[in-house]
C-alpha cells in the first residue's frame, strides 16, 4: 500500500483524486485548509488547517507526518481570479499576489517542507494549467492565473532537475477545463474523468519522463 498525499482535497479535483486513490486501497493523507462532507466520507487521513501560502502551516504539516514516507505527493491547491487588463490595479493587484502564493510558490513550498518523506521512487504531480503556456495562448486575460502557472511550471521544471538524482519523478499536469466550482458548469471534463487521466499520468511517470507538461488525457502540452 502506497501513502499518497493530496493538497486542496476537499472539493473539485482534489476530492475526486482522494476519492480514486482510496477506491486504488492506497493510504490516503487529504491536506486542505477545512474538511467538507464528502471528504469526510470518504474514511482517508484528514489534515485540516494545511495554506499552502503560509510556510508554517505546510510545516505543521510535515511535523504531523512523523517518518511517514510519502510515494505520492500530489500538489492541486489553487486559485483563480478572473481578472483582465482594464480591470488591473488596486484591489485586483492584491488578487495577482494571491494567485502566486497559491499557485507558483504553494507548490514549490509543500515540496520544500515535505521533501524529508520523499524517497527513491517518489512521484511529484503538479496540478497546473494549459493557461499557463506561452504557446498555447491565444486568448488573453486572466492574468495573474496565468502568469502564475507559467511561473508553477518552471518550477517544476527545476524540482525535476534537482530531484532526479534522489530518483524522485516530476510531472506538471493540466487537468483539462473541468466542471467544479472553479472551472465553471460550462466545462467540458467531468471531475471524476480528470481525476483518473491524472492517476494514469502519475502511474506513467518515471525518470525517463520527468519534467514533462501533460494534459491529463495523455497529450504532452507545449511551454
Amino acid at each position: 500500500m502506497r501513502t499518497v498525499l493530496i493538497t486542496g482535497a476537499n472539493r473539485g479535483i482534489g476530492l475526486e483524486l482522494a476519492t480514486e486513490y482510496k477506491a486504488r486501497g492506497e493510504r490516503v493523507i487529504a491536506a486542505c485548509r477545512a474538511t467538507s462532507a464528502a471528504l469526510d466520507l470518504l474514511d482517508v487521513t484528514v489534515v485540516q488547517g494545511v495554506d499552502v501560502s503560509e510556510w508554517s502551516s505546510l510545516t505543521r504539516l510535515s511535523d504531523a507526518m512523523g517518518d511517514t514516507p510519502i510515494d505520492v505527493l500530489i500538489c492541486n491547491a489553487g486559485i483563480l481570479k478572473r481578472d483582465s487588463l482594464s480591470a488591473l490595479g488596486g484591489d485586483m493587484l492584491a488578487d495577482l499576489e494571491a494567485q502566486f502564493r497559491v499557485n507558483a510558490m504553494g507548490p514549490l513550498m509543500t515540496l520544500r517542507a515535505l521533501h524529508g518523506h520523499l524517497h527513491a521512487g517518489s512521484k511529484v504531480a503538479i496540478i497546473t494549467s494549459r493557461m499557463g503556456s506561452m504557446a498555447d495562448n491565444d486568448s488573453g486575460g486572466y492574468y495573474g492565473y496565468r502568469m502564475s502557472k507559467a511561473a508553477v511550471n518552471a518550477a517544476g521544471r527545476s524540482l525535476a532537475n534537482d530531484l532526479r538524482d534522489e530518483g524522485v519523478a516530476v510531472a506538471l499536469i493540466h487537468p483539462g477545463w473541468v466542471r467544479t466550482d472553479m472551472g465553471g458548469a460550462n466545462a467540458n471534463v467531468d471531475a471524476v474523468d480528470s481525476a483518473r487521466g491524472i492517476v494514469a499520468r502519475i502511474e506513467a511517470l518515471d525518470l525517463s519522463s520527468t519534467g514533462s507538461f501533460w494534459h491529463a488525457d495523455g497529450q504532452e502540452l507545449p511551454w
